[in-house]
């Protein structure tokens, strides 16, 4: 795995994770990597000082570094990241992509959610795809009466 720091047009810096150079190159030509702050595809590398932390002092990655076998690296202990976990690109548009399709294809019934999922469950309310919100023991009130529904991240939209 290889960790990029990457710059959007409007200028966010982020991190972004791959499985190798050439899997970056090839998702930033197709246009599969977007920034999280603003969605835009306008991503590139940004300038960085990459390092592998192990036994004595940091060094810097080389392509020789990458290819080091299981017994040559050094044990590393895991590092807390210091800001909001970052997700691949892809996931990210995927997820965009969801809400979307949620949005155009449901009824937003907001903090009604639960009520209005009983009413449609009990065949009080006409049958319909709905999305809002709900409290965790609205959410219990549901799983005990067998109303189906489904919790989906909710990523921020960028086109608006």
């Amino acid at each position: 795995m290889i960790c990029y720091r990457l710059r959007c047009a409007h200028d966010h810096v982020f991190e972004g994770w791959y499985k190798d150079s050439s899997t970056f190159v090839m998702l930033r030509q197709k246009g599969l990597l977007n920034c999280p702050e603003c969605g835009t595809s306008e991503v590139d590398q940004a300038p960085m000082a990459p390092a592998i932390v192990g036994r004595g002092r940091a060094r810097p990655v080389s392509e020789e570094s990458e290819q080091e076998t299981e017994a040559d690296a050094a044990p590393v202990a895991p590092v807390a990241p210091s800001g909001p976990a970052v997700l691949p690109d892809v996931v990210l548009s995927a997820m965009r992509e969801v809400r979307r399709t949620v949005e155009d294809n449901c009824e937003n019934v907001g903090r009604r959610f639960a009520e209005e999922a009983l009413r449609i469950h009990y065949g009080e309310a006409p049958e319909r795809g709905i999305y809002g919100e709900m409290s965790e023991s609205q959410r219990e009130e549901l799983e005990e009466e067998g109303v189906a529904f489904q919790n989906i991240p909710w990523v921020r939209d960028t086109d608006s």
